[in-house]
């Protein structure tokens, strides 16, 4: 079938208002915000499970490729159409279908907005702990294909540790359901688990039962600057080898400072080059206790130049604010940012900290870093001028194929967050083994044997 033919089938089979073929229209779901794009020929916007299957149907009978779409905010290319075909948006499946306090768990469509069912079962005093940086824009079915996490990874988890179940549509439009309501289930196969970080390569998940926990009681926060990046990633060890457990610690580079500072208005940690953030929640005599320590160890034992805390909602929120406004402020540099979510284990932190200082040194390029600390996973952010331009591109290549090497060599991941994509595509193999490739590309065409689903992504 022929891209002028494809929209008139689909609004056959699918209806007028689910089907756009306009140039505006298909430019709008290109890509994400990585810097490379691709048209699709045809954008379809799902508003059911069946609208789905009854699409992938079509698309598996005429070797159709269907890229599946969140809201488009991801940093690795992995909703761009590579192979053309149909952009499959779920951003109008975006309704919060149960909260059920008594059973933990909320039942969800993919087009919500994470923030927004944050906010929802707030009301009722539950929580939904991962966050990611791009709560207020981002998608629960974004969170779920790539297995997004956020600074309180570090205490509560990813996104994986809250999904109870999920209903699917195979590449073969088939309806697949997998988990429920049940917090404990060990029943057959772990489809989630494979589902759930497979970035829309093994199929499209169009709702998902979440799991819900009690809203702690208490929280409170501190800010400290450090004069080198460094201390503060050693002030991060520290706070953990002295047997404390934040739901949050993160670290900021002086690059990211400035960006910040220039882009807000905010002086923060003014006079330093660097920055931690840490979290504490839990009962209020532990938080206030926790808080007094923290304080005294940050300051007296870490190096801390400066420290302020917060202890009413408003004032962490504030933080808060502060710290997910810095991939923004970064954005907002006119530079291009290569946002790499590299993970090492959590003794190589310090390495990772110098090692990015190094790079920066040695390739001339500005590197930016923050990130979750607390569990090894650090924001290495390559900042260049036009990766249109060929040897700048080059230039950059060669330096994000250092960073991964050495990451791969301390037995580190090539991606903590943000998934595999296009942009780690290259590093894949090595970072998986061999034989483990072999049996991704089995699943995937056990699942997808035309490889019709987000293809030109990690498995080709």
């Amino acid at each position: 079938m022929s891209p002028s033919e494809l929209p008139s089938a689909l609004v056959d089979i699918l209806g007028s208002d689910r089907v756009l073929a306009s140039d505006i229209d298909r430019e709008a779901h290109s890509g994400d915000r990585w810097f490379a794009s691709a048209l699709p020929d045809v954008v379809v916007e799902a508003q059911s499970t069946e609208d789905v299957s009854r699409l992938l149907q079509f698309a598996s009978e005429h070797s159709m490729p269907v890229t599946p779409r969140g809201a488009g905010v991801g940093y690795v290319g992995g909703c761009v159409p590579l192979k053309g075909g149909i952009s499959l948006s779920l951003a109008k499946m975006n309704r919060i279908l149960e909260i059920l306090p008594r059973d933990g768990v909320a039942v969800v469509q993919p087009g919500v907005i994470t923030g927004t069912l944050q906010a929802e079962v707030a009301k009722l005093g539950w929580f939904y702990p991962p966050d990611p940086a791009s709560l207020k824009e981002c998608s629960l079915g974004g969170n779920l294909a790539t297995n997004a996490g956020g600074p309180r990874c570090l205490k509560y988890g990813v996104t994986r540790h809250y999904a109870l179940g999920l209903k699917a549509v195979l590449a073969s439009g088939e309806v697949v359901r997998w988990g429920g309501k049940c917090h404990k289930n060990k029943t057959g196969f772990d489809l989630g688990g494979l589902l759930i970080g497979s970035e829309g390569t093994l199929g499209v998940i169009t709702e998902a039962t979440l799991r819900l926990i009690p809203m702690p009681r208490q929280r409170a926060m501190i800010s400290c600057g450090f004069g080198t990046f460094t201390q503060a990633a050693e002030a991060v060890q520290l706070v953990l080898s002295s047997g404390y457990l934040p739901s949050a610690l993160e670290i900021t580079d002086k690059f990211v400072l400035e960006a910040a500072r220039s882009h807000l208005g905010n002086d923060v940690a003014h006079g330093c080059e660097a920055h931690l953030l840490a979290e504490i929640d839990g009962s209020e005599k532990a938080v206030a206790a926790d808080l007094a320590d923290l304080k005294a160890l940050l300051l007296e034992k870490a190096g801390g130049l400066q420290l302020t805390t917060a202890t009413t909602e408003a004032e962490c929120e504030a933080l808060w604010t502060l710290r997910r406004e810095f991939s923004y402020s970064l954005r907002a540099t006119g530079l291009t940012k290569l946002n790499e979510d590299v993970v090492v284990p959590r003794g190589r932190i310090v390495d990772l900290a110098i090692f990015a200082e190094q790079l920066q040194h040695e390739t001339g390029i500005k590197v930016a870093c923050f990130g979750h600390a607390g569990d090894g996973n650090l924001h290495v952010n390559l900042m260049v001028d036009d990766m249109d331009d060929p040897g700048t591109k080059a230039k950059a290549d060669e330096a994000l194929d250092r960073l991964f090497r050495q990451i791969l060599d301390w037995g580190g991941a090539i991606t903590g967050e943000h998934g595999v994509g296009i942009a780690k595509k290259r590093w894949f193999r090595d970072a998986v083994g061999e034989n483990s490739f072999q049996t991704h590309l089995a699943i995937k065409k056990a699942l997808d044997p035309a490889g019709i689903l987000n293809p030109g992504k990690f498995l080709g």
